[in-house]
């Protein structure tokens, strides 16, 4: 089996950049508020007013969005690949 070139290599979309680096924010964010989280149950606070109702679905709903995301770059490089290698 032979290795293609490192000139064979399609270029990266700036789409797909952005998508990567949405989905890497979701998750840091993700991250972030699951520690606000563990760090508001330390201390004891109310997690039914202010802002912590939003930083619990932040939880629950951007880990699931970064793999959305994750999963759309990875069938958009499929997808440009296949093109590309039936145009050889």
């Amino acid at each position: 089996m032979t290795t293609p070139a490192s000139g064979d290599d399609l270029p990266v979309r700036r789409i797909d950049r952005i998508l990567a680096i949405m989905s890497l924010g979701l998750l840091v964010l993700s991250l972030i508020c699951f520690v606000a989280i563990i760090i508001g149950s330390a201390v004891k606070a109310d997690f039914s007013a202010g802002v912590w109702p939003t930083v619990g679905v932040v939880v629950y709903i951007a880990p699931i969005l970064a793999f959305g995301l994750l999963l759309a770059v990875l069938i958009m490089t499929f997808v440009r690949r296949a093109r590309a290698g039936k145009g050889r």
